[in-house]
């Protein structure tokens, strides 16, 4: 029997559909499913099937010290143990195993963890590997032709990388953490290269903060030409014989404009024509790609965890490569032609067909042999069936991009008139696009056009309305995640592979929010601290040397013991550093702790009121003088609190914003919905407690902000139904015939929602969830792509999503932290 093992489990079904004509059976085995056909099984892993970590001995943080696991011992064990046991099962049953896990450092580092497992049980099976871009049939086919070995120094740059990467975070998170007595669930994370990243971000704050404004003027005349008018801006010429356009004396500025203002016209002294060559844009590598995805809406992650599911289904090629330079053997014409009649990407795939022939793609800076770069398969999936609308538009921005890659350039016609008035300056740009080129085929830039009419030199044009505009100079912008990436690019911080990861952990840990990410101030304080008593955790250039020594394994001029003995002496240095600054680390984390958690006085005592989380991980607001003072008051179960720079007038306290995805709210001042907080109008008799004890139902609004339908009898009867959050609620003289309650409507935007009866509209709900099949997609923050990721972990109902360890699922699901799985179970 061959037993080919691929990266995941959805790869390992399309990689059997392929080899087996779509005949393959799919069995469990363990909850692993496995496919198989014709003597061959396939089986898909969930990632690193096995982990690093540290021996037993140093789990407790209170009795070792962070230092300790600078030079601790490292050993490997399984992180999912079912996929071991059925690697294990499947391998002593093989008389050959192939392995076809991606073809980076990562998946070369995956395949080699299966290689070590099934040797353990099965020392003589041959092992062969194969390497592929894209899951499409004929690649794939070519692949399984014509195996290879692994790589073994490609395999242990991505083990130093996990062994640099546990030791560096582990060490200085427990020292950071220990040091500002901040554990449990909160405890403060600093890792080699988030740190890096967290610290571009962070200056930038700096830069904002630091910022001074200066103010200027700029004037703009209308100049016409018969009746037909035309925007032109004032200028001079500076110290440097430099054309500028900004005024920064009030004095000049108002001669200037009195001078416009009392001219009647002004003389054309210079007309000056071009035509400018817009090349059309490099192929897409992994940072492109996210930039171009970033302007259409995506986020760094949901970009590429779509794109991976693109290229897992065979519709894409890999999409994680630095590679600008399509490969000799792309067939511009072939791949083109499987697009033609398509009812939305045909017609572009026509017209370049029908072009001049000379299908010359572009090409970047970047040429590597390992992946090409992103482009289509030519497999073109079903909008709406094989593909979501999300799915669709990443396929087609794709596929678009490929498309300009092999189109002609655009042809822009420039025009650039000069005009004066009593010595005053005036310059009209104009631009029209003469052939849109690429533009056709490729719709995601800017082609706006902007129109000055023919003129000549002396000619008389007419002044029309003129303008004086006071400005003031900008900051710096907060970097955007495409940018930050990008960034992060050119200065070698992290790879391709993780640069986006990395800025999904700074969102988990409380390090940035909202988008641009915007940093916390504990990720001021931790950049601060680390700035100011050991520079080099935050250092890009330790980073990236770390980065070039991995790569250095992979082509075999290092090894792994000397790069990870490199790092150890580095972090060495760093604890030398930090020692002596214990406490003064610890106290200005704790400060900055606080500020991050602070909504404004308590009413009770005047102390903080911050922020704070139970054991149970639900978040509350509770006074800094507890003991001494309880007060405390509820936030809403669903998300988590970001508190906004908006105070209420009445309590003086921040307004918070509960984050959950798509269901994100303002929920305001958290002390005027409690102030808000009551019962409404009775509706009816309770129908689990009415008949015998007299209950009825109310509509009543939570402390929290909730609402629901309760019994007025509360505790003693808890029957109640949820109802919406926000929108004001209807009682109509409509009723029920069943359940003789009145009808509810809900005005919140320009329809109103006919809710109905409450009972009626409960039951709807329930069973609508349960024809869906999976009522985990009622926890806001999971939709249909996340319940699939997590059925294949195990997790297939909301009581198994409560008794999981959340670092379990994180490990098993791609792209969820173990924040965001608290969240889910706190929601649940």
């Amino acid at each position: 029997m061959e037993l080919i093992i691929t990266e995941k489990d959805n790869a390992a079904r399309r990689i059997a559909e392929i080899l087996s004509g779509e005949s393959a059976d799919a069995t469990r085995e363990n909850g692993v499913n496995v496919y198989e056909w014709g003597g061959k099984r396939c089986v898909g892993l969930s990632g690193h099937v096995v982990g690093v970590d540290f021996p037993p001995e140093y789990s407790d943080w209170r009795d070792v010290e962070p230092v300790e696991l600078v030079d601790a011992s490292i050993e490997k064990t399984p992180t999912k143990e079912n996929i071991v046991a059925t690697l294990r099962i499947l391998a002593r049953q093989a008389d050959r195993v192939t392995i076809a896990t991606d073809y980076d450092r990562e998946g070369e580092l995956i395949g080699k963890e299966a290689y070590e497992i099934v040797h353990d049980v099965n020392e003589e099976v041959p092992i062969d590997r194969v390497r592929f871009s894209s899951i499409t049939e004929n690649e794939v086919q070519s692949a399984f032709a014509e195996p290879d070995e692994i790589d073994f120094d490609l395999a242990a740059a991505g083990e130093a990388r996990q062994i640099i990467d546990l030791v560096w975070g582990a060490a200085l998170t427990r020292f950071l953490s220990l040091s500002s007595g901040q554990l449990g669930n909160d405890f403060i994370s600093v890792g080699r290269v988030q740190s890096p990243t967290l610290k571009l971000i962070v200056d930038r704050e700096r830069e904002i903060e630091a910022f001074d404004p200066e103010t200027y003027w700029e004037l703009f005349a209308d100049l016409i030409k018969d009746d037909d008018p035309f925007e032109a801006q004032y200028f001079y010429l500076d110290e440097d014989d430099n054309e500028a356009e900004r005024v920064w004396e009030e004095s000049a500025a108002d001669s200037a404009y009195d001078t416009l203002s009392s001219a009647s016209s002004a003389t054309v002294t210079s007309v000056n024509a071009r035509t400018r060559t817009d090349t059309p844009p490099a192929p897409f590598n992994t940072t492109q790609f996210i930039r171009a995805a970033s302007a259409i809406g995506f986020s760094a992650k949901r970009a590429m965890s779509i794109a991976e599911d693109l290229y897992t289904a065979g519709y894409i090629t890999y999409p994680r490569t630095d590679n600008t330079v399509y490969p000799d053997d792309l067939e511009a014409e072939e791949l083109l032609d499987s697009f033609v009649g398509h009812p939305v990407l045909g017609e572009s795939a026509e017209d370049l067909l029908e072009g001049d022939g000379n299908l010359v793609p572009t090409e970047g800076d970047e040429e590597t042999t390992d992946h090409p770069p992103i482009h289509p398969t030519g497999e073109i999936p079903a909008r709406g069936g094989d593909v979501d609308e999300d799915e669709w538009r990443v396929y087609e921005l794709v596929v678009r991009r490929y498309y300009a890659t092999v189109a002609e350039p655009a042809i822009w016609e420039h025009l650039k008139v000069v005009a004066e008035a009593d010595g005053c300056r005036l310059k009209a740009n104009g631009k029209r696009l003469v052939e849109a080129g690429y533009h056709d085929v490729y719709p995601y830039f800017n082609t706006s056009e902007n129109y000055v009419p023919a003129v000549e030199e002396g000619e008389e044009l007419a002044i029309g309305d003129v303008e004086l505009e006071e400005k003031e100079t900008q900051p710096p912008r907060r970097y955007g995640q495409s940018r930050l990436i990008e960034t992060m690019e050119d200065l070698g911080i992290g790879t391709k592979s993780t640069r986006h990861n990395t800025l999904e952990k700074l969102y988990d840990r409380g390090y940035i929010e909202n988008d641009p990410p915007r940093p916390t101030q504990l990720a001021m304080a931790v950049v601060d601290a680390a700035e100011n008593y050991a520079d080099r955790v935050v250092s890009e250039e330790m980073t990236a040397q770390l980065e070039a020594d991995m790569d250095a394994i992979a082509t075999g001029e290092a090894t792994l013991e000397d790069v990870t003995d490199e790092s150890r002496e580095m972090l060495e240095t760093v604890f030398e550093q930090l020692r002596a600054s214990r406490d003064e680390v610890g106290d200005h984390l704790r400060k900055s702790l606080k500020a991050d958690k602070r909504l404004g006085p308590c009413p009770d005592c005047g102390e903080d009121l911050l922020v704070r989380r139970s054991r149970y991980g639900s978040y509350f607001v509770g006074c800094d003088g507890y003991p001494d003072c309880e007060f405390t008051l509820p936030l809403p179960s669903t998300g988590k609190p970001l508190i906004l720079e908006e105070t209420c007038d009445d309590h003086d306290l921040h307004e918070v914003k509960m984050l959950a995805g798509r269901q994100t709210f303002v929920h305001g001042c958290p002390l005027c919905k409690a102030e808000e907080a009551g019962e409404g109008p009775v509706l009816g008799s309770c129908p689990e407690c009415g008949d015998e004890h007299g209950g009825e139902l109310a509509i009543k609004t939570l402390q929290n902000g909730s609402r629901l339908v309760g019994c007025t009898r509360y505790p003693d009867c808890e029957y109640s139904l949820p109802l919406p959050r926000r929108g004001d609620i209807e009682v109509t003289d409509e009723r029920c015939d069943e359940h003789d309650l009145p009808e509810l409507v809900v005005h919140n935007g320009d329809e109103p929602w006919e809710l109905g009866c409450p009972i009626c509209n409960y039951r709807e709900f329930q069973a609508r969830e349960a024809e869906s099949g999976s009522a985990l997609e009622s926890i806001e923050g999971i939709g249909a792509k996340t319940v699939e990721k997590l059925t294949a972990a195990g997790i297939e109902s909301i009581d198994d999503l409560l008794e999981a360890d959340p670092e379990s699922i994180a490990s098993a699901v791609e792209g969820v932290s173990e924040d965001r799985v608290r969240t889910w179970q706190t929601a649940a």
